[in-house]
């Protein structure tokens, strides 16, 4: 009998319709699976085509390209004497499925299509494919021309089979599956499968992977087994960064865990397990055996191969571990530093040029990208030879070596404070210091010409001069001034991004970093088309309490100092005038809300899917000790009006790293309309009625 098997698991940086290069990516991971024994490899969810493909998987290219891949791969000598399942879209009888490819030696043995379909939050998948729906059933697929003729074959099986190895069993998960109530990992233990697999597409969200892994062990603390769980890491086209770990379990402990965020874009994690461990660990569990002596078996595909060596007695296995889990504060570090590195090399930009006003949120954004090169150089010192690659390519210097962070900080990220009559000493000398701190090349600028210039248009046009309310102007008045001086703001950050290197003598052209937080999103406490409009916007989906949080972080691991004055400054937009040269303006003020209720709504709007009433029921009970039902509801109804007049904004919103379930982002995530009736007046009435009950 067989004992020990040794499988790999990879996390891959695919990146959609990248065929070239998703090719290389799998040539590279089976390469190292099998320079450390395994005899299985597995991969991320459609990694041949790369998950984000979206409405590409309507095109017959992307299906086409998808088997030129595979033929490829089938008739490497690479692929030989190896087990490898690879994820790729199938068209089967005119139906399209997110499927495995399971292949041996030139053959496939069988294709095994996605039963449950990831169809909630950023996913759509049931837009794209069908799920296969014929529990146990196999039937036949036949095969393009270009496959038979690596083949042979023509025909494989097709649907929900498990394969039969000479010493053991193994049964396929696709990613969603996991999560499902009845997932296929429970009837496929009980009918003798011992080592289940899983491809994923999961991308991060804060806090979110202890869950992963506790549903991977949780898999066969019941049941026993070998748990494999692929998945795919990085920004593969969109505002979602996929992270990685690679997993693999067994009876309900982890025995190996791949990292989280790094620039590596293929990570393969090996174990060795002994077989007789799951055979034992399940014998002793009585109501396992008495369900397994009970469930309908599955098509089982005869595999003339071993997983284990003959000799497999004296092979070393792998004994659990404690998986280590990031803090948020590392999480937001790592987490969108990754993501910027992959959107700047596979942009071909030169850079980020970041509007820096000495506040939190723009310091924030900062601190991303000042450790984006902490993780380049350490990449570099590491031996990445990718990474140095692309660094070389994006500083145009073939000989050059990232080698201190701000240096190369220098060379990549532009901040630019932009000063107006309304802006303080104190937040242009917290920009600059800060600049200094992380080496940035930092500009300081004035706009009031700009601003005058255009408001003095609207006045020679209809000879009306608008005034700030200090000055007896109305408040839409006060309104219109503050939002020409965020515009304006907007337009020079892009003809700073386009000509500064090129002032400068050095070509390419930066990324406008864009640098509002959910919170602010989520109200609409932003000007339409001012700097939170950029090219991508890596703190969008962090709440304020998190960036903060986070500030206090590059503090004590960046040695950052200028940073303390920045979190005990009270954050401001500075558009009003000053008083006696200090700020008047604050945010919460300017909002009627602070940012820690902003986070209570957000999560309650979203993830409680609370409307009106059925928050201010939620939230008389969680405030009972600090505000009266009248002041819930008059908290309520001001959230819901200033969140629907706000909500048109959503739809031009900057796309942004995506960290928190509830995102207002309307592109994508958060779909509801952006012309509401503001009045809510069905909805208040009976916020109003209860209020009078109470």
């Amino acid at each position: 009998m067989g004992r020990a098997v040794s499988v790999a698991a990879c996390a891959l940086n695919q990146w959609a319709l990248d065929f070239e290069g998703n090719l290389e990516r799998i040539f590279r991971s089976i390469d190292i699976a099998k320079s450390r024994g395994a005899r299985y490899r597995l991969g991320p969810e459609l990694e041949i085509c790369g998950y984000g493909c979206s409405d590409h998987y309507y095109e017959s290219d992307t299906l086409l390209h998808s088997f030129q891949v595979l033929a490829k791969l089938l008739e490497s000598p690479a692929t030989q004497d190896i087990i490898c399942d690879v994820g790729m879209p199938v068209l089967h009888r005119n139906v399209r499925y997110n499927c495995r490819v399971i292949f041996l030696n030139k053959k496939i043995l069988l294709i095994r299509p996605k039963i449950s379909l990831a169809n909630a939050g950023n996913y759509r998948e049931l837009r794209w494919f069908t799920p296969w729906s014929k529990a146990r059933h196999v039937e036949e697929y036949f095969l393009p021309r270009i496959i038979q003729e690596v083949t042979g074959q023509e025909t494989v099986p097709f649907g929900d089979a498990v394969l039969a190895t000479k010493d053991t069993c193994l049964g396929a998960e696709i990613c969603e599956e996991l999560w499902a109530p009845n997932s296929p990992h429970i009837e496929m233990g009980l009918d003798g499968v011992e080592i289940f697999t899983n491809s994923s597409g999961s991308h991060h969200v804060l806090r979110k992977a202890h869950a992963r892994v506790d549903l991977v062990n949780s898999a066969t603390a019941k049941n026993g087994g070998i748990y494999v769980l692929a998945n795919q890491k990085g920004c593969d086209g969109d505002r979602l960064y996929y992270d990685g770990c690679a997993m693999i379990s067994m009876n309900g402990e982890t025995v190996a865990q791949g990292s989280q965020f790094s620039l590596e874009d293929v990570e393969v994690l090996v174990a060795t397990l002994d077989l007789e461990d799951v055979r034992s660990y399940r014998a002793e569990i009585s109501s396992r055996n008495l369900a397994a002596s009970k469930v309908k078996p599955y098509p089982r595909v005869k595999v003339n191969f071993a997983l284990s060596c003959s000799d497999g007695v004296a092979v070393p296995t792998c004994m659990p571990i404690q998986w280590r889990h990031h803090s948020p504060e590392e999480e937001i570090s790592l987490g969108p530093a990754c993501w910027l590195w992959d959107y700047l090399r596979r942009s071909k930009q030169a850079g980020f040029l970041l509007p820096l006003s000495g506040g939190i949120d723009s310091s924030a954004t900062a601190c991303i990208v000042y450790s984006m090169c902490h993780q380049v150089c350490l990449a570099v010192r590491n031996g990445n030879a990718d990474v140095l690659a692309d660094a070389r390519r994006i500083v145009n210097e073939e000989t050059y070596v990232p080698e201190d962070p701000r240096e190369f900080c220098k060379r990549i990220f532009t901040t630019c404070y932009m000063a107006s009559e309304n802006s303080s000493q104190d937040t242009c000398n917290r920009a600059k210091l800060l600049a200094e701190q992380i080496g940035s090349y930092h500009i300081n600028l004035n706009i009031d010409a700009a601003v005058k210039a255009i408001v003095g248009i609207f006045s020679m046009v209809t000879g009306q001069m608008p005034r700030f309310s200090v000055f007896g102007g109305s408040s839409r008045e006060n309104m219109a001034l503050q939002n020409v001086q965020a515009r304006v703001r907007m337009v020079l950050a892009y003809l700073f991004a386009q000509l500064t290197l090129w002032a400068r003598g050095m070509p390419g052209g930066l990324l406008v970093l864009g640098s509002a937080n959910v919170d602010e999103s989520l109200r609409g406490y932003l000007t339409k088309y001012d700097c939170s409009s950029a090219d991508i916007n890596p703190i969008g989906g962090i709440s304020k309490t998190d960036l903060k949080n986070f500030i206090q972080y590059c503090i004590e691991n960046f040695q950052l100092t200028a940073l303390r004055s920045i979190m005990s400054a009270p954050p401001t937009a500075e558009l009003e005038p000053l008083v006696d040269g200090q700020v008047a303006q604050t945010d919460e003020a300017d909002m009627g809300m602070t940012y820690a209720e902003l986070s209570i709504y957000g999560k309650l709007r979203k993830i409680a899917k609370a409307g009106p009433y059925s928050m201010f029921c939620k939230l008389i009970n969680m405030w009972k000790e600090i505000c009266t039902p009248r002041e819930v509801a008059s908290k309520v109804k001001h959230f819901f009006r200033m969140y629907s007049i706000n909500r048109h904004k959503m739809t031009t919103l900057t796309p942004s790293y995506h960290a928190e379930n509830y995102s207002p982002d309307d592109n994508r995530f958060d779909l509801r309309p952006f012309l509401y009736n503001t009045t809510w007046s069905w909805q208040f009435r009976c916020i109003d009625e209860q209020v009078s009950a109470l």
